[in-house]
């Protein structure tokens, strides 16, 4: 019979009381909870007290609460809680913060004393985060509206004809007048050749003299496919950024698209960076009407904004550039001041722009313009989400529009510059990677 010294007895006890004492969490289960974070700035303690009596007035019993780098968490005994939980939570705070359903591990608070933690299984065994996302094809069209109507102004006055107004209607079309015929006619050759995409139809109104411009019908399946080819491309680089290890983007349909992200656990952040369509515009401030933002009665050819702490202020609607001309975009701090910025770079069209009206306009304002598409399930009048045919939620999107920073020009500017008035670096940061990564061709809303 073999005999060892009591002291290898004894280690090999004291491992095999390790190994059970850390393989513990594995048989406690996950708990369904909420998980709460900032869209701008960072969750605090006020976050998550407030979450827990707004759910104490709704009579929703919860089981614990607690607060990392990641958010505020909030525990149920069963989905059916979350999810009443998730839908108080979301009315009390508002758009500025993110609310998703989420599982934390059911682990005992002396077994995470001790750094016990439950294994993080991958998607064939313990599944991960499944978004379905909707293109919003509306968006687009509305989108290659703009771009016609620009595009038109570009190529008449290119070709010195003479048009009165170019304006955009609701049904996509873009009406140009002209005063006589002669000009619509020399103005209908020039689409032709320039803008071979666009029919042409010659309107007779009043006495003025119209040309209605819209997209061919193979134009507009062309542009749809683009947005959804470049909205998968975007939200592959945003993953990247989350740094999901093999993730799954696929289409589905003509205008869906499946997102699963196997093992992450933030899903509150995952569903933020993913849902979002955000871009920044850049507009001149319109300096001779400032006066009017405060009346809230904008001039011709100009457009209330405001700050983000609701101060108005007048910008023109001429878009100089926008979040496509942007080639990268990265996080820092101001030399000087020490706040956080987002340093910029653009593309050559862009910098070519860029160079050329800052070096007109040196000592006036331009205003950078955050812009955000968000998605919100449709409620009926007793505040419950209406389901479409096929028993999912019906959504509704609105644009949300805020004037980051509005500085004078001192020089002319090129391919690079510098976005300041920042809120925070985690703003900073989550920008950046937004810029960076591609602005979505068309909104997006997570309809599972």
């Amino acid at each position: 019979m073999n005999r060892y010294p009591a002291w290898k007895y004894l280690l090999v006890l004291a491992a095999v009381v390790i190994a059970l004492l850390y393989s513990l969490p594995n048989l406690f289960g996950e708990e369904p909870a909420i998980q709460v974070s900032a869209t701008r700035g960072q969750t605090d303690i006020g976050t998550l007290n407030r979450v827990e009596e707004a759910l104490k007035r709704a009579g929703i019993n919860y089981t614990g609460g607690l607060l990392d780098n990641t958010g505020a968490k909030i525990r149920f005994a069963d989905t059916e809680t979350q999810l009443r939980a998730r839908d108080v939570a979301q009315k009390e705070l508002g758009d500025t913060y993110t609310v998703a359903l989420n599982l934390l591990p059911s682990t005992p608070g002396v077994l995470r004393a001790v750094g016990a933690e439950p294994m993080h299984l991958g998607l064939d065994l313990r599944g991960g985060v499944y978004f379905l996302m909707q293109v919003d094809t509306r968006a687009v069209l509305k989108k290659a509206a703009e771009t016609s109507a620009e595009d038109l102004r570009r190529a008449l006055r290119e070709a010195k004809v003479r048009y009165a107004a170019v304006s955009r209607l609701d049904s996509g079309a873009v009406d140009v007048v002209f005063r006589d015929a002669a000009e619509r006619d020399k103005g209908r050759d020039v689409v032709r050749k320039e803008l071979r995409d666009l029919q042409v139809e010659e309107i007779q109104r009043g006495s003025e003299f119209v040309l209605r411009t819209r997209l061919s019908e193979a134009a507009l399946l062309e542009k749809k496919k683009f947005a959804l080819e470049q909205n998968m491309t975007a939200l592959r680089n945003r993953v990247d950024e989350l740094g999901v290890a093999e993730p799954v983007i696929q289409q589905q349909g003509q205008d869906r698209i499946v997102v699963q992200l196997p093992g992450v656990q933030d899903t509150a952040r995952a569903k933020e960076i993913l849902g979002r369509t955000a871009t920044l515009e850049i507009y001149l401030v319109d300096e001779e009407n400032a006066a009017m933002a405060v009346t809230g009665q904008a001039p011709i050819g100009s457009k209330i904004y405001h700050y983000r702490d609701g101060r108005p202020i007048l910008l023109k609607n001429r878009l100089i550039y926008s979040g496509d001309n942007i080639v990268d975009a990265a996080p820092g701090f101001d030399s000087r001041t020490n706040q956080p910025i987002v340093s910029i770079t653009l593309d050559a069209r862009g910098a070519a722009i860029n160079q050329r009206v800052t070096g007109e306009n040196v000592n006036k304002r331009m205003a950078v313009v955050y812009i955000e598409i968000k998605s919100e399930p449709k409620l009926d009048a007793n505040g419950k989400p209406i389901l479409d045919a096929s028993g999912r939620e019906e959504r509704v999107s609105h644009r949300v529009e805020e004037v980051i920073t509005a500085p004078v020009i001192r020089q002319q500017l090129g391919k690079r510059f510098q976005i300041e008035g920042i809120g925070s670096a985690k703003e900073a940061n989550e920008l950046a990677l937004l810029l960076r990564a591609g602005a979505l061709a068309a909104p997006v809303g997570i309809i599972e």
